[in-house]
């Protein structure tokens, strides 16, 4: 066995540990030194020094320095099962970390996202009417009434504690159905839906199919108030091309009251339903107690 005493400025280089957090660790008892009895200077054996290597490995899995004390007090028993049960519970712990972790990084990501998609919106003045397949997705829901405050709908305090009560969370763009394009148009009251996905997966009676259908899309950029000329664009469009539209529409709000109070730099994507005279498809229809069934549509 190597008997080889190491000052602290030699302990400190050789295992890449600082000076001031080699005395941190001697206080805790973690790495001891030992002291010459002449000058009382610290010193340290090539025991002290194989010390470094479990105690860094215990800091990697995420051992606070008092839960690496513990551990290394108890790992010098006989048993292993108290050191066990330390482990399964940092895992426990680690994996609420994680679910936390996650969540943080999926909204961010998710946000960052929509202001990516917003400045190329607003670079390019994107407002022209397009079709496009919207691809299928499962999003929270609640159904509402709608009174024309627009910002009230888009920051919603009951859709926030609708959220909260099924202890879930929201991420990407608020997106809401207007049962009735002519009653948004007319600013009138009307039944809409609140969608939104959520970082977690939710029982399916929660949630609401969007998507898996075509779709007249247009951008609309500015304020709200002015929303209905990009309607009636998507309008004039399916007109002109031989589309036919449904009824209701979806607005998928990617800059807004949420992001800025700058009008200016809202950015809203309207989303209508479409198909062409003659096709097959499968629509939407409202029951009477508001659930959503499919139908088949033959036009001659």
């Amino acid at each position: 066995m190597k008997t080889q005493g190491y000052t602290i400025s030699q302990m400190s280089d050789i295992s890449k540990i600082s000076k001031k957090a080699l005395r941190f660790y001697d206080d805790l008892g973690l790495i001891s030194s030992k002291r010459h009895g002449a000058n009382n200077y610290r010193y340290y054996t090539h025991e002290d020094l194989l010390s470094v290597p479990p105690l860094k490995y215990y800091k990697q899995m995420g051992f606070n320095l008092g839960e690496i004390r513990a551990a290394f007090e108890v790992g010098s028993n006989t048993s292993l099962s108290a050191l066990r049960k330390m482990f399964m519970e940092k895992i426990q712990l680690l994996q609420d970390e994680e679910k936390i972790l996650h969540l943080r990084l999926t909204s961010v990501r998710d946000w960052l996202e929509l202001l990516h998609e917003a400045e190329m919106v607003l670079e390019n003045n994107l407002q022209s009417v397009s079709v496009k397949y919207i691809a299928p997705e499962q999003l929270l829901f609640q159904k509402q009434t709608f009174t024309s405050d627009i910002k009230s709908a888009i920051i919603n305090i009951d859709f926030t504690n609708h959220v909260e009560s099924l202890g879930n969370n929201i991420t990407g763009p608020v997106i809401i159905y207007f049962s009735s394009t002519s009653d948004r148009l007319n600013s009138s009251e009307q039944q809409i839906q609140m969608l939104q996905r959520t970082i977690f997966p939710c029982p399916e009676e929660q949630t609401h199919a969007f998507g898996g259908f075509l779709a007249a899309s247009c951008y609309h950029i500015g304020s709200h108030e002015t929303i209905n000329q990009t309607y009636k664009k998507i309008q004039r469009w399916c007109s002109a091309n031989n589309y036919v539209y449904d009824a209701g529409a979806y607005e998928r709000y990617i800059t807004d009251f949420w992001t800025t109070n700058n009008e200016e730099l809202f950015v809203t994507e309207i989303i209508v339903r479409v198909s062409r005279p003659g096709m097959v498809v499968h629509r939407q229809i409202a029951r009477d107690d508001d659930d959503m069934v499919l139908c088949r549509d033959d036009d001659d």
